[in-house]
């Protein structure tokens, strides 16, 4: 018989065991926590920490401030490989959650990726004008596994993006959740989140593909791959607007 324990929002939800980390230990076929610079980009990056949590803030940190970039392919493998973002050096929230997630795993702190629906209200009018939404489906997040529970991370928003759309960077202490921004620096409705799809041992690629394809007909790269814009200077060009 399962035990249970109440979340923060006061929910039950199953006491995880000691044996099922282990599981999101291993590499798979996007979060390739086994691939030679994905190791090496996580041990340089968490070897001044000496315990889980400060090896997945560093990381967190890292993971987070590589360039977020909206206008992927969603098409391609690579879009969601941890190893192939991390080579960009920048990818959309599916792609740094996995990148999150495999970092984690290759220092040894068990991590996954899960998913909900949310809402932004601070997107840019060039991308709102493609997706033809402020509904963002799908978004992607990491949940790490620390002092015997999980903790949600959201990786996706750079500092200077942030900067330039008006919101403070997201933190991650390791010890609370740290989804996406409710409110912008003017206390403005931010990001919402509107329906949770759990969580994964790996990038469910396939279906995000057709899933995006279904939701969003419109793609938001160019025939030749190559994106359709620049969120970093769409916001740029909104703050120098004024």
């Amino acid at each position: 018989m399962a035990a249970w324990r109440a979340d923060g929002c006061g929910r039950r939800e199953p006491r995880v065991s000691d044996d099922t980390p282990r599981v999101y230990l291993s590499p798979a076929e996007y979060i390739d926590s086994d691939h030679p610079d994905v190791r090496a980009f996580a041990e340089r990056v968490a070897a001044d920490a000496s315990t889980a949590r400060d090896k997945a803030r560093a990381l967190y940190r890292e993971v987070r401030d590589l360039y977020y970039d909206p206008y992927v392919d969603t098409s391609k493998p690579e879009t969601f490989r941890a190893s192939s973002v991390l080579a960009a050096g920048r990818g959309y929230c599916v792609g740094k959650a996995s990148l999150y997630a495999a970092a984690c795993r290759a220092v040894g702190v068990p991590a996954r990726v899960a998913f909900a629906d949310v809402t932004n209200h601070l997107s840019t009018p060039q991308l709102k004008e493609r997706m033809g939404t402020d509904l963002f489906a799908w978004h992607g997040f990491t949940e790490v596994f620390l002092d015997g529970r999980w903790i949600k991370a959201s990786p996706t928003f750079n500092a200077t993006l942030c900067q330039k759309l008006g919101v403070a960077p997201l933190d991650f202490d390791g010890l609370t959740d740290a989804l996406l921004q409710p409110f912008d620096g003017e206390g403005r409705t931010f990001m919402r989140y509107e329906r949770q799809h759990g969580a994964f041992h790996d990038v469910p690629a396939k279906f995000l593909r057709d899933e995006m394809r279904r939701l969003y007909p419109r793609p938001l790269s160019r025939d030749d791959g190559a994106p359709r814009g620049d969120m970093e200077a769409e916001a740029e060009g909104l703050r120098a607007a004024g």
